[in-house]
Order: structure tokens, then sequence, then C-alpha cells
């Protein structure tokens, strides 16, 4: 698909998957991440897409925004934020998070580009208040950015399935990730639909 694409003179829609260990495909083999997964599920729709892999794994909400402008040098033409799963294991408060994936989707905004932001649970240890509020911060930024589109919950359909998950019970497995995939593969392709042509 990618290279009847280029034979036709249209050059590949470059994403940046802005993310931690879930998107960078942490303790899976190469090739089988979210990342590759996902291009390779797009080819598979015709979709001719390269995407910018900048899914650090141990990535905080203040470390995606710290390292934004290093990853908008490689010129994206739409963004996937998955960002804060870090935040919640480590108990930061929410309203950091929010104020750190604020200042990602401004800055994505400022230039001009279409985003996906994929929201994340914290863990049910926390109670059920730090939940509330941390789940809700995702739905309240896309809410004041209607541009942005929100896929509430990057996990969903994998989260707390241990034949889903690897031995941690926190990052997916292949299995696992070929669902998250074909789940959030829709709202992608919606996000890639709002990319100007060139």
């Amino acid at each position: 698909m990618l290279r009847r694409a280029a034979a036709q003179g249209a050059e590949p829609v470059r994403l940046l998957v802005l993310g931690d260990s879930l998107a960078a495909g942490y303790g899976l083999p190469q090739g089988q991440g979210f990342a590759p997964r996902l291009q390779a599920a797009l080819a598979a729709r015709g979709r001719a897409v390269r995407i910018i892999d900048a899914g650090v794994s141990g990535d905080t909400t203040a470390g995606g925004l710290a390292r934004l402008d290093w990853a908008l040098a490689d010129r994206p033409q739409a963004a996937l934020v998955e960002l804060g799963g870090n935040d919640g294991l480590r108990g930061l408060p929410p309203r950091d998070s929010r104020a750190n994936l604020a200042g990602i989707l401004d800055k994505l905004a400022a230039a001009k580009l279409p985003v996906l932001l994929a929201g994340m649970l914290a863990p049910p240890n926390l109670g059920a208040d730090y939940g509330r509020e941390f789940a809700a911060m995702f739905t309240e930024l896309a809410r004041a950015r209607p541009e942005v589109l929100l896929y509430p919950f990057f996990l969903d359909g994998v989260a707390g399935d241990a034949a889903l998950n690897q031995p941690d019970g926190i990052h997916p497995n292949p299995q696992g990730v070929a669902i998250i995939v074909r789940r959030i593969l829709p709202m992608v392709e919606t996000l890639l639909d709002r990319v100007p042509p060139a």
C-alpha cells in the first residue's frame, strides 16, 4: 500500500504517537508494539502512514511536554497523545497531570495538528476520589477543545484480563496490542481524515 501511494506521488502522512511504555511496546518483540502494529493496520486499510514513534517507557505527562518540541521537529501532520498512565501509577496530583496535558494540546494546536487524545484510568488502589478526578481530566480537556478527538480509555478491552497482558499485569502482550489497535483504529482513521491535503 505504501509503495502504491508513493508511486502515485503521495507521501505517507506523518502521524506522531507521543506516549509512554504502552505506545513504546515495552516487553514486546520488535515489530509487535502499538506503533508498528497500528501502522500495519492502517496500511491494510489502504492508508499510507508513517508513524513517528515517540513512545518512551516510564514517561509521565511532564516528560511528554518536555520533549514535545523535539518530537515536532519531525514535522508530523497529526498526533495521537497517549500519556498519563505513569502519573496514575505514581499517584501524582491530577491537577498537575492535567496542566501538562493542556500544555501538550495547546502546543499541538499552535502547530495546527489534528489531535487524538487517548484517556487512561488510575489504579483502583488510589481510591475512588482520585480515580474520578483522574478520569475526568481527559474528558474535561477534550470538552474544552472541541477540535480534539477523545478515545476514552486506551486499554479498553485489555486492562484487567490476564490473558491479554504480560506477567506484570500492566503492559499488554501481543494479543492485547491487537485488540487495542483494532478498537482505536476507527478513531485514528477519523484523525487522519482531518489532515489537510498536501
